[in-house]
């Protein structure tokens, strides 16, 4: 029988490009190498299909009145699809080194002056224990892009060590090659995050001054290459503050469309990070308040029903209790954005690197700040226990673990 997936390609046609590799991987090869976004992205916006020109509606300003109808909405897709379930996950970063000048980052090669450590095995290991005791089966691994650091088996070494005690793990780090995304994969990671950033190819080529990232196409296929290496989960988003945020929303919709329908066999999640004071001397030059935030969540729930929100402890607490029933399907919680920043781990460790060179400290930080530099400053600083009775006491039930490898074992 020929089956039909609801974007409209068969399986049966699908089916001759997957190829079976270590650890149960599956690559669609021949699919995904022959497609990509970049020319859809370049016809924007001339060209919209159905969705986004509804999905720009959406996002037109409204009236008090119709803003709460969006929301209650919204809220009801999110239980429809969702039931009442909140993801939980945690951030582990386990460097903060960077080749890439990106000025509204504080990990931007150019801020020679910040404490920078890239911990080894055993304590990025130390790090998760502490994350998984206090109930964490879901962990995100964050490193900046430097190869000299985060190289030569650094990753797949991370994730062999913790997969026998954290069942799902993703990374966050700096774009690869399909091949490389899958020897991530058969060392046992199951998902991949990656932000465009901004969907503004002006803006982007003025923040991104040094580095591989300069490349804009080249980020903006990754998804694709994410999918191509195995990842059964892949986030996409942008970073709000960096352009107007109807622009980036409207880029983020029309990318997250294009691998709905071309990447199906992967589950996707959208997030919508606003930028939060970090080492450097870039001011956003855009904001997207609150009731646009708003807005843009009840948006994106109405049109991709099925999609993942994240909402990330860049918030404050306030709006994330507001809006957790609204249409977000899991948060971080506790987060820390520097390497060693739940259990100082690395500590002993902390230089300076010019010029992609290692600079000891002449002494000691003077400054009371004994661990590295944060990527950013967090909002939300509650523990991840006060999170979860924060969600209980509004009627969700905070998930630790919806993952185990047991599931893909045969009989």
């Amino acid at each position: 029988p020929i089956l039909l997936d609801r974007h409209g390609v068969t399986e049966a046609a699908f089916r001759p490009c997957i190829s079976h590799g270590a650890g149960g991987r599956s690559q669609a090869t021949a699919l995904v190498s022959t497609v990509s976004f970049v020319p859809h992205f370049n016809r924007l916006p001339n060209e919209r299909s159905p969705l986004l020109r509804r999905f720009e509606n959406l996002l037109a300003p409204k009236s008090p009145g119709e803003l709460e109808g969006l929301v209650n909405e919204a809220q009801r897709k999110t239980r429809q699809n969702f039931g009442k379930t909140m993801r939980l996950f945690a951030p582990l970063y386990v460097s903060n080194e960077c080749v890439n000048n990106c000025t509204y980052c504080g990990f931007s090669r150019d801020n020679t002056d910040i404490f920078r450590v890239t911990l080894d095995i055993p304590q990025v290991v130390a790090e998760a224990k502490h994350l998984a005791d206090q109930g964490f089966r879901h962990i995100l691994l964050v490193a900046g892009e430097h190869p000299k650091f985060v190289s030569n088996g650094y990753l797949e070494k991370c994730i062999t060590a913790l997969k026998t005690f954290i069942p799902t793990i993703a990374l966050e780090v700096g774009p690869m090659e399909a091949d490389e995304y899958g020897r991530m994969v058969d060392a046992g990671c199951e998902g991949l995050v990656v932000y465009q950033e901004t969907y503004d190819r002006e803006t982007y080529k003025e923040l991104h001054t040094a580095g591989p990232k300069k490349n804009f196409d080249w980020r903006l296929q990754c998804p694709e290459r994410a999918y191509e290496g195995g990842f059964r989960r892949i986030g996409i988003g942008a970073l709000f503050g960096l352009a107007d945020w109807r622009i980036e929303a409207m880029g983020l919709a029309a990318h997250l469309e294009y691998l709905m329908r071309t990447c199906w066999k992967a589950s996707f999640t959208i997030s919508f990070p606003r930028m939060r004071p970090h080492a450097g001397e870039y001011q956003p030059k855009y904001q997207l308040d609150d009731p646009n935030f708003v807005q843009l969540v009840a948006a994106f729930r109405l049109c991709f029903a099925e999609v993942g929100i994240v909402l990330s402890t860049r918030e404050p607490a306030a709006l994330r209790d507001a809006i957790a029933p609204l249409g977000i399907t899991s948060m971080s919680a506790g987060s820390h954005t520097e390497p060693g920043g739940y259990t100082g781990q690395g500590t002993e460790d902390l230089h300076l690197t010019v010029r992609g060179r290692r600079e000891e400290l002449e002494e000691s930080p003077s400054n009371g700040c004994e661990r590295a530099t944060e990527q950013f400053g967090i909002a939300d600083e509650r523990t991840p226990e006060e999170v979860a009775n924060m969600l209980r006491a509004q009627g969700l039930d905070p998930v630790w673990k919806d993952w185990d490898e047991a599931i893909l074992t045969p009989n």
